[in-house]
């Protein structure tokens, strides 16, 4: 069983460099948790150096933007690296005539890159920021549209891997749940945020290049998302705080109150073994 905490400053002084997942422990898409915040900012005041590392297909200025919009404090952190920032090599590096999947606000993604949108007919290959209307729209809501793209063997570039995000209280579906539905109908993904190497790679990066080198034993990964931020670190051979209040709460808090021994087992059947967990990061 993952040990729980009651503060971030209870295990600060094994740790050098924090990657710190952001929907989810940062803010709920509707307003920041400011204890939170308050943590890392102690965290960095004590010394650590803090990378937000975030599956938003957004590049990162447009997400300093929107998490400082939101209540993040822009002293909570170091740096940014988004899905978005590593996406777009995947982007570049493919053809030219792409179907893009995403809403309005989702275009950065694609600002300076030598690509067209084009129709279903035109497209070789698909670019996939997330649904074009989240509020309103599923995964299953493309299967039409998808189902031939794959049959003609159309690559998928998903820039932003997480299947859902809270939005306040709801859950609200995201680009990776298209990309699932994609490989189901056969399809082929191209993926670079988490749980994939090519953003923590980034991420420790911009570690380094605020802090110099660093022992890879002194960083801990923060986050709530099973698939993604936590199977992502371990993966990269990362300790884990688990934030238990996020995503997955529905399976093992009641009222409020977090049964350890349903957590515990949930843990287990998801082969996960974060070092540390508490509810909400503060």
């Amino acid at each position: 069983m993952a040990e729980r905490i009651r503060s971030f400053a209870d295990i600060a002084a094994r740790y050098d460099v924090v990657l710190c997942d952001v929907w989810g422990v940062l803010h709920n898409g509707v307003e920041a948790f400011s204890d939170a915040s308050q943590a890392l900012a102690a965290a960095r005041a004590a010394g650590l150096t803090v990378v937000l590392i975030t599956n938003s297909p957004r590049p990162h200025p447009g997400v300093k933007t929107q998490i400082r919009g939101l209540g993040v404090a822009d002293e909570a952190y170091d740096r940014i690296v988004t899905s978005g920032d590593v996406t777009r090599a995947l982007i570049a590096a493919g053809p030219r005539n792409i179907r893009f999947i995403g809403s309005d606000r989702d275009h950065p993604l694609l600002a300076g890159l030598d690509v067209t949108p084009v129709g279903v007919d035109a497209a070789e290959a698909i670019v996939c920021a997330g649904l074009r209307d989240d509020e309103a729209e599923t995964a299953e809501d493309y299967r039409g549209e998808l189902a031939p793209l794959a049959a003609r063997g159309l690559p998928l570039v998903c820039a932003n891997p997480d299947l859902v995000v809270e939005r306040g209280h709801r859950l609200i579906p995201c680009a990776g749940a298209i990309a699932a539905l994609y490989e189901e109908l056969g399809g082929r993904t191209m993926i670079a945020g988490k749980p994939h190497r090519p953003i923590y790679e980034k991420s420790i990066f911009e570690a380094r290049a605020v802090r110099g080198d660093f022992d890879m034993a002194r960083v801990i990964a923060v986050g709530d998302g099973m698939p993604t931020d936590v199977r992502g670190a371990e993966a990269f051979g990362l300790d884990v705080l688990y934030i238990s209040g996020g995503i997955h709460a529905r399976e093992y808090v009641e009222k409020g109150v977090t049964d350890e021994a349903r957590l515990d087992a949930f843990l287990t059947r998801e082969g996960a073994r974060p070092k540390w967990w508490m509810p909400r990061l503060q």
